[in-house]
């Protein structure tokens, strides 16, 4: 918590901050609220019930409030939403593809690993395919999670914020070895990465071309 790793993170733990202690504070006001009024009107104090009548302030008052919070939790909710789903015209297109029980990466040459590597401070688009059941693609440190459906095409991006590894689950129970489908992200400096891109590529037989707008990673002369 608080230690989110994409350019949205800090939107939603801002939002499940503020609805946490929305709800804490209400619930300490009930339970304040239920405490005074079992001592205030106890049997010992009042043994014979009277009628109370209603206030009408007060019951729109109670209702405003409740509505004008609702309206603003769903305020947040709506502009988190647009900012996760507002994908950088110049992301990295790769493919997902989600099947009983493992993921698999594939690179615009055609290069599939089953671990994604990423090139670090750079926005990265990934379209989501399934190939048998539902499946979730969930990355918790970047507060993500996409539904990966068949015959369904969906989208999500992320933006490392470093040179670091994170988890990659799936959060849609999808059979027996359900939990067994994890991978991570890796996200590598620019050279590495590129490096990296080179060597997986020529090693698979696909043809390399840097990802990168300005690789500086040097073209090896031909033998």
């Amino acid at each position: 918590m608080l230690t989110g790793a994409s350019p949205y993170s800090d939107v939603v733990d801002a939002q499940f901050i503020f609805v946490l202690a929305l709800c804490t504070l209400v619930l300490l006001g009930l339970i304040a609220a239920m405490i005074y009024f079992v001592f205030r009107f106890r049997r010992k104090r009042h043994p014979y019930s009277r009628n109370i009548e209603g206030s009408l302030p007060l019951e729109v008052l109670w209702t405003a409030i409740p509505l004008g919070l609702f309206m603003y939790i769903f305020y947040l909710g709506w502009s988190g939403y647009q900012k996760i789903n507002a994908i950088p015209a110049d992301a990295i297109p790769l493919k997902a593809t989600a099947r009983m029980w493992q993921w698999t990466f594939e690179y615009p040459n055609g290069l599939t690993t089953d671990t994604l590597y990423v090139p670090a401070k750079t926005p990265v688009k990934l379209t989501l395919h399934s190939l048998d059941v539902n499946h979730s693609l969930y990355i918790p440190a970047f507060r993500v999670k996409k539904d990966v459906i068949p015959n369904r095409e969906n989208k999500m991006w992320f933006k490392t914020a470093g040179v670091a590894s994170y988890d990659i689950a799936c959060a849609e129970y999808c059979g027996l070895r359900h939990a067994y489908m994890y991978t991570k992200v890796v996200s590598l400096d620019s050279t590495s990465f590129e490096t990296w891109f080179r060597q997986a590529s020529q090693k698979a037989g696909k043809i390399y071309a840097p990802l990168l707008a300005k690789s500086i990673v040097p073209h090896p002369e031909p033998q």
